[in-house]
């Protein structure tokens, strides 16, 4: 029971970290990762949200990772991408107006803040291994079928999202680059905290549990 609610708290706690470091970069205008820059351009092409798009982008990458590992869609993974798209779109009407960097140095601290809490937030939620955003599952995907690391794994992912967001007119910029080249690096950092982290409270609660 207790280890069911450990993992409910890392995967909520993730999602809630990583959306607030993505409404962070879209907030930047520097340009946001390449994920997020094709929910935007995709938002400016057809309407919705950017929530909205979190999920029907979510729902393709299921079914890409089903046919790539050639099992059944993870269809329970789109309920991260719903939590998600909700937080991404409540984070922007909540730092609407509180964060609106004019300066460079302003930008460039919102985007690498940014940038920061969603390799934060996503090293959480993969410890929670209970519905992991499509793209993150991606991920590892292609770190389970080619040995690449988990850094590299993901900038291979973020390159075709790049093109999809270039098509579709998404916000690229030098901020997309450094999303792209860094938050495989700060997931990577923080996974080894977040294990720590993981592991310590797994002790506790077993020593407080009759």
């Amino acid at each position: 029971m207790f280890q069911s609610r450990q993992r409910f708290i890392f995967y909520v706690s993730g999602i809630i970290i990583m959306t607030f470091g993505i409404a962070l970069t879209i907030r930047s205008l520097m340009g946001t990762s390449p994920f997020d820059a094709l929910l935007v351009g995709l938002f400016q092409t057809f309407g919705l949200t950017i929530g909205s798009w979190e999920i029907v982008v979510g729902l393709a990458l299921v079914l890409f990772n089903a046919a790539a590992q050639r099992r059944k869609p993870e269809y329970f993974a789109l309920l991260t991408s719903l939590i998600t798209g909700m937080g991404i779109d409540l984070w922007l009407f909540v730092l609407g107006d509180l964060i609106s960097p004019i300066t460079l140095f302003g930008q460039a601290s919102c985007l690498i803040l940014g940038v920061g809490f969603v390799g934060l937030g996503v090293a959480v939620n993969l410890q929670a291994d209970f519905a992991p955003n499509p793209m993150d599952r991606s991920m590892l995907v292609i770190n389970e079928l080619t040995g690449l690391n988990v850094a590299i794994s993901r900038a291979l992912v973020s390159l075709v999202l790049v093109i999809l967001a270039f098509i579709f007119s998404g916000p690229i910029g030098i901020g997309t680059l450094f999303s792209a080249l860094f938050t495989g690096v700060f997931i990577k950092f923080f996974m080894h905290y977040t294990a720590r982290l993981n592991k310590n409270m797994n002790t506790y609660l077993k020593s407080i549990t009759p």
